[in-house]
């Protein structure tokens, strides 16, 4: 029968999850904890550890089913994964040395290979069954991430040149140039749900987003002047973010709507400041929260937030990372955007959208001046806060990122 492989604990009020992907295969050896599948749940990825060593038997669901917290979805046997293999399927003719060849261009893909070239568990399974050697591809993903797509280009890269059917007639016009092909794939757990949440918060709050802009002169200055001192003493560099959190904590004091929200036919007002900044991770935008924001330092804060995306990245983030928040911060900035219209995060009532920073011509003192200059959007439920407050929040962020002196004297 073998040990029984077990869906973990998911977090408060998580039930029950997608199992995304197989990471071993009948007959593979396994040890203690090594992640055997991963499974997708409404906010994060969770790897499945084998509770024995021994070799990975049989998988009981398929990818793509839902499982609930406990239920049993693999059989680890006893024995090691070379012994073990010959049993699972009956030895076949050794005539043909092509499998083998197949075997080191990728068929079989081990661990470290996967985590070197980075794929994903959906790209390493496409490598596979392609016997496509993946570190001949070239990725075409975000920081040269190899997608499904440059597989799927790669595997069907020989059939042009195979297929070379009579020329017909000089007038007929030739077809379209290049591949038109489509791919249909299922909807990730984690899309599933941002999508649901966008749609309810279009749904049921009464959008509106006010924009102001902000001289970033000062800030630029006095972190080119302090950067090389502040990471010497706390280990990690200074980045406008820090800024940011700080003057949405100024700012919120003296617009406390902002870090409220509604409940029923209630207002819930909070004297504190939890943060959810928006990240980019692999499978989607998630926003873990930076709790107490307003008590923290800049060195709390910048630390609390690289450590959030290296997990992201990583998709070692937990449930219990993005639960809550108050008020939320999303820097379009880092990817080039000029200007935004963010979308609330529900039940919060307000959402700060940051984006890039440029030189325009400015007037100052009577003179065109070229400054670096950035767009900020706040994007609120119109419910709860009126125009007044929120042009008033911003103009209070404008206020202490153009002059950071009024972070430290509480202006």
């Amino acid at each position: 029968m073998g040990i029984e492989v077990k869906v973990p604990a998911l977090g408060e009020s998580i039930t029950e999850a997608t199992l995304g992907a197989w990471l071993k295969k009948p007959g593979d050896a396994v040890a203690v904890d090594e992640p055997v599948a991963s499974l997708e749940t409404d906010k994060v990825s969770v790897d499945v550890p084998s509770p024995v060593a021994g070799v990975f038997g049989e998988a009981l669901v398929a990818e793509g089913d839902t499982v609930n917290v406990g239920a049993v979805i693999a059989t680890i046997g006893e024995g090691s994964g070379a012994a073990a293999a010959p049993a699972t399927k009956p030895a076949e003719p050794a005539a043909a040395p092509a499998p083998a060849a197949a075997s080191t261009s990728g068929h079989e893909i081990t661990d470290e290979q996967a985590q070197a070239l980075r794929l994903s568990p959906s790209v390493r399974r496409a490598v596979q069954e392609s016997g496509i050697d993946a570190a001949s591809l070239t990725g075409t993903g975000k920081d040269g991430r190899i997608t499904k797509e440059d597989v799927a280009k790669a595997s069907s890269a020989p059939a042009p040149a195979a297929a070379a059917p009579a020329p017909a007639k000089a007038s007929v016009p030739a077809s379209p140039k290049g591949e038109r092909s489509e791919e249909r794939v299922k909807m990730t757990r984690l899309r599933q749900t941002i999508a649901t949440r966008l749609k309810d918060a279009q749904n049921t709050a009464a959008l509106l987003t006010t924009f102001n802009d902000v001289d970033m002169t000062e800030v630029i200055a006095a972190r080119a002047r302090y950067k090389d001192l502040f990471e010497k003493k706390h280990g990690i560099r200074l980045g406008f973010m820090g800024f940011f959190t700080k003057a949405a904590a100024l700012a919120a004091r003296d617009v406390p709507s902002v870090n409220a929200r509604i409940e029923g036919d209630e207002i819930v007002y909070h004297n504190y400041l939890d943060v959810s900044v928006a990240v980019s991770a692999p499978k989607g935008l998630v926003v873990p929260v930076v709790r107490s924001a307003d008590q923290m330092s800049f060195a709390e804060i910048e630390r609390t937030i690289a450590d959030f995306g290296a997990r992201a990245k990583a998709g070692t983030l937990t449930a219990d990372d993005m639960k809550g928040g108050t008020f939320t911060i999303s820097n379009g900035g880092v990817f080039g955007s000029l200007m935004s219209t963010p979308i609330i995060n529900p039940p919060q009532s307000a959402v700060l959208g940051l984006h890039r920073i440029e030189e325009r011509p400015v007037v100052k003192d009577g003179q065109i001046v070229a400054r670096p200059m950035m767009y900020l959007a706040l994007s609120y439920d119109h419910r709860l806060v009126d125009g007044r407050e929120a042009v008033t929040f911003l103009v209070r962020i404008k206020e202490a990122i153009e002059d950071p002196t009024r972070l430290l004297i509480d202006l």
